[in-house]
């Protein structure tokens, strides 16, 4: 697994990132997601019925972006694979929710069940055009 320099560690406590997912027709898909990040490994809280679960499920490559938004010309891109795992009990989901200030709950749908993403970084790209 690749590893995030300290140079940009920061940019893990963001408040928000931008995941790219492969859809079915083999085009990226791309969403602003809430993360947390854990070691070099990235979460994402997701609901199960959603495109990018349904894309991560048939194809689990992934690109994780997070701009650094005091200063745009610095960026952090994970490229790697996701694992999803089942989160029935909202353990991952309240995490998130107490970063952000919000119950995922009230996002899903009836019925829907929530999963973890974990972002296991294969490539890492750690950018500052000015620097």
């Amino acid at each position: 697994m690749a590893e995030i320099p300290a140079s940009h560690q920061d940019l893990l406590a963001a408040s928000v990132a931008v995941l790219a997912t492969v859809g079915a027709d083999g085009r990226p898909q791309q969403s602003a997601v809430w993360f947390l990040a854990e070691g070099d490994s990235v979460k994402v809280s997701l609901a199960s019925s959603r495109q990018k679960t349904k894309n991560l499920r048939a194809n689990p490559v992934v690109d994780l972006f997070i701009l650094d938004l005091a200063n745009p010309m610095r960026y952090l891109e994970l490229r790697g694979d996701a694992e999803i795992t089942a989160d029935a009990d909202y353990a991952f989901a309240r995490k998130v929710g107490e970063k952000y200030g919000a119950d995922l709950r009230a996002y899903d749908g009836p019925g829907e069940q929530r999963v973890v993403v974990t972002i296991k970084p294969v490539r890492v790209h750690a950018v500052d055009m000015g620097a």
